[in-house]
């Protein structure tokens, strides 16, 4: 056991810092400390993910112990696809359900959900929807103690099982402690009739695991921050699956729509096991959020981490080529014509991205100039 300590002491040591008693004697009781504080896990119980499993809602709710009153949480436009059929199924089941129907996810909204939730005494609250319904789901029932259910309408983000959420404020979105859903009900169907750019975006977003990943061994290294081996392997694990079948994923193909699915999820997984979203969230979200900022219309979300990703990783001195080509494939943006984002606020959002969640060490570190930026975006062929 202390041999192995040992080796993990002198290894996660900077290069550049003089390996003195001291500094050894001080980074072994933070060590122990780490592994003696207790750990908490929150992942979901019950995932089902195919053809026509909307039809299992119920069924998972029973499952899962959940009983009595539910708040179903939608938009105008997935309450006519999946939202109705759900409030249907969990009545004809017997459940008090309440539809709350969302336009977007502030921290009004959030209020709103919870006081409806206390107001008909829901015991779980359902969301039926992509990032927006599901986030503003996953963040009410956590701020008030009630666990939730996600039943995703799309595949564009890894919020699908995620414990973290995009809340949106006046000078754009932060990203919000909530809680992983107990379950997860994913109709492939229903995923698959969703227009091609949520699939491709769900790929961009997951692609960009591997410089998120990079950045948090990196921020490890150099700050000492919390790292967890096995949430970072998970989580390039599912980005190595995305870019090796990137010339077989193909829109609106329910094998295509399963396969990246599970990923999505897998990659939420990994969030939950490192209580961070460190492992799928690096300097190329913070690109995509200062883009959410300055850009007139912003792309999709994973749409923009994975143009991100190609400029990270040739920071990173990684194959930001390979990372193209499976974007390319996909048929994912890779550049800001693609994204139909004007040049000059790519680069401005590369010279503002380290102020985004700036606690979070990148590969951006401090910042980097106006001429560099246009540079790697130059190079990358993003602009």
């Amino acid at each position: 056991m202390n041999d192995r300590i040992d080796v993990v002491l002198v290894y996660e040591i900077p290069q550049r810092q003089k390996i003195t008693l001291n500094n050894l004697k001080a980074r072994y009781i933070s060590l122990l400390n780490e592994i003696r504080t207790p750990k908490w896990m929150q992942l979901p119980r019950e995932i089902v993910v195919g053809h026509g499993t909307i039809n299992e809602i119920a069924n998972a709710c029973k499952k899962l112990g959940l009983h009595d009153s539910v708040v179903v949480v939608m938009d105008d436009l997935t309450r006519k696809i999946a939202g109705d059929n759900v409030c249907e199924i969990l009545a004809d089941a017997g459940y008090d359900f309440s539809a709350f129907v969302t336009d977007s996810i502030t921290r009004e909204r959030i209020e709103n959900v919870k006081a409806r939730a206390e107001e008909v005494g829901a015991s779980f609250i359902v969301g039926v929807g992509g990032g927006t319904v599901i986030d503003l789901a996953k963040v009410s029932s956590a701020q008030i103690g009630i666990p939730f259910l996600s039943v995703p309408t799309t595949a564009a983000h890894d919020g699908i099982a995620s414990s973290r959420a995009s809340v949106k404020e006046e000078r754009g979105s932060i990203s919000m402690a909530a809680q992983s859903p107990l379950g997860v009900v994913a109709d492939t169907e229903i995923i698959a009739k969703a227009p091609p750019r949520f699939l491709r975006s769900g790929c961009g977003d997951i692609i960009s695991n591997f410089t998120a990943v990079r950045d948090w061994r990196l921020a490890s290294r150099l700050k000492n921050a919390p790292y967890s081996a096995y949430a970072a392997a998970l989580s390039e694990m599912t980005a190595k699956m995305i870019i090796e079948s990137s010339g077989a994923i193909k829109p609106n193909v329910e094998e295509s729509v399963r396969f990246v699915v599970k990923a999505l999820i897998s990659s939420g997984v990994a969030m939950s096991i490192a209580g961070t979203s460190a492992p799928a969230s690096g300097s190329e979200h913070k690109f995509s959020h200062a883009l959410d900022r300055i850009a007139p219309r912003p792309a999709m979300h994973g749409e923009q981490c994975g143009v991100g990703t190609i400029m990270m990783m040739h920071l990173h001195g990684g194959d930001w080529r390979s990372i193209r080509r499976a974007l390319s494939d996909i048929g994912a943006p890779v550049d800001a014509e693609g994204l139909g984002i004007d040049g000059a606020y790519i680069v401005e959002a590369l010279t503002i991205a380290h102020t985004i969640n700036p606690d979070r060490y990148t590969i951006l570190g401090e910042g980097i100039t106006e001429d560099a930026a246009y540079r790697l975006a130059s190079v990358t062929k993003v602009i």
